[in-house]
Formats: C-alpha cells, structure tokens, sequence
C-alpha cells in the first residue's frame, strides 16, 4: 500500500550542500564556519532525525476487509466518473445498511488506488481509511469505488482530471461541475445513492446544483477531515451528497461528530452530532428566510437563474408560513478577491501539506515527489496558479495572504450580523447554468473561466465556515438550477429542514 518512510532515508549533507544552501539564505559562510555547521546539522539529523525515522508511525484503523478493484472502462464507466470500482461491506447492520456510496478520489480508502485527479499520484494506494470512510462502513454502508475528483481537486469544471472529462448525466456535453464531479454524476445518474464529496471554494455544492442533487457543505469541522488530502487547512470541508434531503441528513449523522483531537479543525468543545433526520419536519413557519442581495444579478448571472431561485424562495414562504426579505452584505461581492488570496497563498506555500493534526505520511511523501519530480504533469489550470503562488511568494511574502486572512474575520463577522436578522440566507449555487465541457484547444482564459467561474457565491462560506447546502431549485432550458441556503454554524438541523420543506413544495410550484 501507501510508500513507507524507512529507517535509511536520512542522509548527511555535504559541506558543497551546506555552503550552497547558506549563500541561498544571505548566510556569508566562510569556509571554516561551514565544517562548522556541517558537523553540527549531521550530529543533529543522526541524534534526532534518523531516531525519528525508526519510530513506528500510527496508522488509521482499517476494520473491513476489501480487495483492490478494478479501473471501469467503457460501459462500465458511461460518465467517466469512476476512477476506480470496488466493492466494500460495512457492518452487518447499522444506519446505512443497504446505502451505496461513492467516495471522492481524495478520500483515503486503504488499499484501492487514489490519484486524486492527478498524474503526480498515479500509483498511490493508501495504507489507512479516512475517519469519514470508517464511519460509513461501521453503520453498515457499501463502498462502491473511489469518484473522479479535478486535478488535486482544485477546478469547479468536470474537464481537468487526468483521467479525462467527467459526463453530466443530464446532457454529456455539458459540465457537472468540480470539484467533486464525479460524486456528482453519479448520484444524480443513479450510480449509488449517496457520495461523500470535499469543499474548499464550492466543490459539494457547484456539482450538486448543476446536476439537480443535494449536496452539503457544513459547518467548519463538524466532519473529520482526517485521512484526506488537504488543499488549505482553513478552507477544508468534507460533507454528504445525496438525490434527497433525507439520506443527506442521514450521512450526516453518520460522519459528523469529534475524532478524538485528530482533526485541529474540530472545536475543543464539540458535542457528539445531531439527529438530524427525526428533525426534518418541514414546519420552517417560524423562521425568517433572506435574499442575499449580492447574490444575484452578479455580472456572470443569468436571468434565468436568479428569477428561478427567487421563485422558488417565495413559494417556499408563502406555502410555509415563513417569513421572506432581503437583506444585503456588501462585502459578499470581495469574497472571490479574499479566497484568491488566501488559496494563492496558502496552497502553494504549504504544498498541500497540513500544519498540524493527523498526517498521511505516505500522501504526503507520495504529493511531495510527485510535485517535484513531475511537476510537467500538472494540468494548467494548477501550472498557472504555481507560478503566481511562486511570484506572490518571492516579491510580497506573506503580505497578500496575512491581509486576506484578517478580512475573513471582517467577513465572518459581517454574515454572523445578517444571520442575527434571519435564519437562513437564499442566493443561487452557481450563477450559471452547467456550461458546455470545453473544446481541446480553447484559449487559456477560456480553460481558466470555466474551472473558476462558479465560485462567486460559494467561496465565502469555506472562509467563514457557515453551513452551506445546495438543492435542485427547478429546471432552465432543461438544465438543473442550484439553490443555496446558508445557515448559522453548526445550526444544520434548521437547514436540512428548510431545504426539506422546500423539497416537499418544489413539485407543486
């Protein structure tokens, strides 16, 4: 399985090494101070590094027994969104007994190939399960396979894998949406009856809007990241997908809730998770629903989308009882600009890498060499945003990222504010429809709008960590239209009921 790190790999530096290493940092070593410091480094990597190499390294329980599976083909990949078909059995009993899932190809699933989207881990077969994978197959759920993810999950198209472009099971010429495609496809073409996508600017819920599902972004460690390939520590989510609002609530049941300190994104205080299937009563009459203004009529809008989105908020309230205004933050136009800055700054500073709770050393050493050594590898969108990461970083260090970084806080402050006056903010998924899968030799502004375009009223919520979930608000032209509600953290139950109410009305409207 996963690359093991082994007892041998520490090497002593050379006094050419030292000395080239301290003329790149302005060091102005003279030839006996870099003996010097040669000896020292040595006795220190032998002293506490090599040590450090011999010590076992804690692994993730692997509790199910599963073979490696195979790469579909063919019909047996009609949509292109398996990598690779498994078949794992949970627990003979449990709250998912009978479910099929998918899992997103950036998702540890010990023993069966993750690529996660990218030739720079082809070959890769991890040696743990994500805590969110155990949790499934512990309430008894069936693993069918790993979903195909973008390239390192990073574009909001279907196109950039290098296993080629996900279908959008509803017309194959057009895009699911990203990053979390696969999962996407397949649920809404029947493939499984759930999926377990991640989050860092959109990539749950742009798919599920553009292909008619459910799909939730919750509250900023609710669900256990640990055992998945990170993007940025701060904008990482893992949440359920789903055709209804009901198995939805039920995989979140089961994944949601503490993991023992792994994750350092889960609060210190957090409390086992809700039960938020027994809450979905559809009674919202109580409540104060909002039009985020910014929200709409964005310059990418379609006119279509907004006025059905809007539509369907006001039957929602009506039909309901519940209350319905608009209500404005303007600083919901700059979040784009803000989650730039900081995914421009914090992926390609930290490499992928987390800063601090349970590591995949075996992913990261895999991500590590395949970012060195087949960097040409990288689809484009990725090249491009390594050379700005890398000119940021060289000219203006941290300054862009640090100041991003302090607008969150000024951004979470000012949906903390809104969400005071309502419960549960309505805006469109996507401003657009799904988009036709671009041609081969589009222009490179093209290729960068369509992976990019669809975050606008996303990308917020993975920096103030609000709960986020998009449902199918109707059809345009044949073609899914996404609602986004968005709720107060970890107030899930109210938001899962409200896009229950609304799915029970949806059909009548």
């Amino acid at each position: 399985m996963g690359t093991a790190y082994k007892a041998d790999v520490v090497k002593l530096p050379s006094t050419a090494q030292i000395a080239k290493i301290s003329q790149q940092l302005g060091h102005d070593l003279v030839n006996a101070e870099i003996q010097e410091y040669r000896d020292a480094i040595a006795q220190s990597l032998q002293a506490t590094y090599q040590r450090l190499s011999e010590i076992p390294d804690p692994k993730l329980p692997v509790k199910y027994p599963r073979t490696p599976g195979y790469r579909p083909v063919g019909e047996d990949n009609p949509l292109n969104a398996w990598y690779w078909r498994c078949n794992i059995t949970g627990a003979p009993n449990g709250k998912l007994l009978g479910k099929t899932i998918a899992i997103k190809d950036n998702i540890c699933v010990a023993g069966v190939p993750m690529m996660c989207g990218s030739r720079i881990l082809e070959g890769y077969i991890p040696d743990v399960d994500a805590i969110v994978v155990s949790r499934i197959l512990d309430a008894g759920g069936c693993i069918l396979g790993k979903a195909v993810c973008e390239s390192l999950c990073s574009s909001g198209g279907s196109f950039t894998s290098a296993t080629g472009p996900v279908l959008h099971p509803g017309d194959p010429t057009r895009m699911t949406g990203g990053s979390s495609s696969g999962c996407a496809a397949l649920v809404a073409g029947g493939h499984v009856d759930m999926a377990l996508g991640t989050d860092q600017g959109g990539s749950i819920r742009n798919p599920c809007g553009r292909c008619g599902i459910v799909g939730l972004k919750p509250t900023f460690g609710l669900v256990p990241y640990t055992g998945i390939i990170p993007m940025e520590f701060s904008l990482d989510h893992v949440g359920p997908m789903a055709k209804n609002v009901h198995d939805l609530s039920l995989l979140l049941e089961v994944i949601a809730g503490p993991d023992d300190g792994l994750d350092y994104r889960q609060p210190h205080s957090m409390q086992s998770p809700e039960s938020y299937t027994s809450k979905l009563t559809g009674d919202i009459s109580h409540l104060r629903l909002g039009l985020l203004k910014e929200g709409f009529s964005r310059p990418q809008s379609e006119p279509d989308v907004d006025e059905l989105v809007k539509k369907g908020a006001e039957g929602l309230a009506k039909k309901t009882g519940a209350s319905l205004q608009d209500i404005s933050v303007p600083m919901h136009l700059d979040a784009v600009v803000i989650y730039d800055a900081i995914s421009d700054g914090g992926v390609w500073t930290n490499r992928f890498l987390e800063t601090t709770g349970y590591q995949v050393t075996s992913a990261q050493q895999m991500l590590a060499q395949g970012l060195k050594n087949r960097a040409k590898d990288l689809s484009v969108d990725l090249k491009v945003a390594a050379v700005k990461g890398k000119y940021l970083q060289d000219n203006y260090q941290d300054l862009f990222y640090t100041k991003a970084r302090n607008l969150v806080w000024k951004l979470r402050r000012a949906f903390d504010e809104a969400l005071t006056k309502v419960d549960v903010l309505i805006m469109p998924t996507t401003p657009m429809k799904a988009r036709r899968i671009p041609h081969i030799n589009v222009t490179l502004k093209e290729y960068l709008t369509s992976c990019g375009e669809n975050i606008m009223n996303n990308c917020a919520f993975n920096m103030t960590g609000h709960p986020a979930l998009s449902i199918n608000a109707g059809f345009s032209q044949g073609l899914p239209v996404g609602m986004l509600m968005v709720g107060r953290k970890f107030e899930e139950a109210t938001l899962l009921n409200v896009a229950y109410a609304f799915e029970k009305i949806r059909d009548s409207m």
